[in-house]
């Protein structure tokens, strides 16, 4: 899979979406436009401000590819502390 097959690619997983982000160098870099994201493990809605995030209350990772950063239906869940 090449570095750009993330745009039109999907993830099966939250995992994977995060493991894209993290290799790709985006992890901790700051999206165009946070956005508000309700955690499923917890409930707490926060802004996702970096394309991984951690839910402030419970840890779980979220992830999201730099080109579909737009829509929070397109966040992943990687779980708790992954």
């Amino acid at each position: 899979m090449g570095l750009h097959d993330g745009c039109s690619g999907s993830f099966e997983t939250g995992k994977a979406t995060v493991d894209k982000v993290r290799a790709m160098g985006f992890a901790d870099q700051f999206m165009p436009v946070p956005l508000d994201i309700t955690c499923e493990s917890c409930g707490t809605t926060f802004s996702m401000e970096t394309f991984e995030f951690h839910c402030p209350e419970c840890g779980t990772v979220y992830g999201v590819v730099p080109c579909h950063a737009f829509d929070p239906a397109n966040v992943t869940n990687a779980g708790k502390d992954y």
